[in-house]
């Protein structure tokens, strides 16, 4: 039969082959970086345009931008390679799939960011790419919105839905493909997991893809992203990476040198921690504890690290601020200006974006710097002059809502900190180009 001969002229790894057998309606493919999780679900689109032509079909992401930017490449790659076309019309949100000139299917994009907006249209068969991005709340929203998409009632077709993700801990896809399987062992007719690592994609990535990985990210977060496992990441001490003894170092201020202050911003609580780097890389030498407030913490810093002549401080060095965000909009202490502009009216240089970092990828550069998977560590912290700050790495754990628990203020020093270090050192995933071959995504 010619549809199914050319759903399967796509040369797959182990895996995918796997995935794309499973006879269940609700298919899992759980994988690292660089797996082939979208491409291996593109696939599978493929494989439903050439099996049931004019049903239509739904592509799901977190974004937008995530189905401009990933989907719609991939879709065309995936097409080419079925022997089908893929007609992008970005205006509509929905890809068309030719055989020649014969119209085969039409899918439907749309984005989870707002789960009840997914409604008006009906599929039978649907991609949700990378579900555990989201919150497990808003996951499981979306996944009934678009479970009641499927009403399509033809003989032989599953309504079924495929879900493509990196796992991001314990949280929706975990929940739905292996948790209520345990609980409910008669789902498993239904739903089928494969799980992939971004070794069994080895051969169609760069040489220096898993290797930059190892380099990026901190051991805890390889077992999520390289080997597509399921592993606690909200459990224990936020900053687990961050050693007493092999973190620690004797690094100290130089006269005239450029410092580099992250600064957390909180009302008679205020914190900062004074950075320099030497040979490109983080070291923590001084602390500043319990601010008042914005005037104040300024009035520090220069006291500490500026000259004093003439009845006023004269600046000695670059000092660089890696404020948080949110001082950009609020007013200190009846000041008539805002915190970030008194910084900048103080002659520091000011280093901020609009809003601040996700909490998530804040922690993980940290850890990151502090000790990535290859056993690196970039950041020290000279533990005699930075003694707060140290107990709050130590100290800091999760709560129960798989957030930084903030009691005892073990959060201000380490927020602080952290504006600086996502900024000069974030963690960059490296990035797959496309290419005419199997397995991207």
């Amino acid at each position: 039969m010619q549809a199914t001969q050319n759903a399967t002229e796509v040369t797959l790894n182990k895996p995918q082959g796997e995935f794309l057998s499973l006879p269940h309606k609700f298919r899992a493919y759980v994988a690292g970086f660089g797996s082939g999780k979208t491409w291996v679900g593109c696939a599978g689109i493929g494989a439903h345009a050439w099996q049931h032509p004019g049903i239509n079909m739904g592509y799901f992401a977190p974004t937008y931008p995530q189905i401009r930017d990933i989907f719609y490449p991939t879709i065309e790659e995936v097409a080419h390679t079925m022997g089908l076309r893929a007609e992008i019309r970005e205006g509509n949100r929905e890809v068309h799939l030719y055989s020649g000139r014969q119209y085969r299917s039409t899918t439907i994009c749309r984005s989870m960011d707002k789960p009840g907006a997914i409604v008006g249209f009906k599929i039978g068969h649907a991609l949700i790419d990378e579900l555990d991005i989201m919150a497990a709340a808003k996951a499981r929203m979306a996944w009934r919105k678009i479970m009641a998409r499927m009403r399509y009632k033809v003989d032989g077709l599953k309504n079924g839905i495929d879900v493509t993700t990196t796992p991001e801990g314990f949280k929706f896809t975990h929940e739905l493909f292996v948790k209520s399987l345990r609980e409910k062992p008669e789902m498993g007719a239904r739903y089928g997991l494969i799980q992939a690592s971004t070794y069994d994609n080895e051969a169609n990535l760069p040489d220096d893809y898993i290797d930059s990985l190892l380099e990026a990210y901190p051991p805890q977060l390889i077992d999520a992203y390289l080997r597509g496992l399921f592993v606690n990441l909200t459990t224990g001490t936020v900053y687990r990476q961050f050693d007493r003894r092999l973190s620690d170092c004797n690094d100290t201020l130089s006269k005239g040198e450029p410092l580099y202050i992250g600064l957390d911003f909180n009302v008679g609580k205020m914190s900062a921690i004074t950075h320099v780097k030497r040979d490109g890389d983080p070291r923590a030498v001084d602390e500043i504890m319990g601010g008042l407030d914005t005037p104040d913490m300024i009035r520090q810093i220069k006291e500490r690290y500026w000259d004093y002549k003439d009845g006023d401080y004269r600046k000695s060095c670059e000092i660089r601020i890696y404020p948080d965000a949110s001082g950009d909009s609020r007013k200190s202490v009846n000041a008539s200006t805002t915190d970030i502009a008194q910084l900048k009216q103080a002659g520091f240089k000011v280093v901020v974006d609009a809003s601040n970092p996700p909490v998530k990828d804040r922690v993980n550069s940290m850890n990151a710097a502090f000790c990535n998977a290859k056993g690196e560590r970039r950041y020290k912290v000279n533990i005699s002059k930075c003694p707060t700050y140290a107990d709050t790495l130590e100290q800091q754990a999760w709560t129960i809502h798989g957030e930084p628990e903030k009691e005892g203020d073990k959060d201000h020093p380490n927020d602080a900190a952290g504006y600086f270090i996502f900024k000069d050192y974030p963690i960059y995933k490296p990035q797959v180009g496309m290419r005419r071959m199997p397995g991207l995504g």
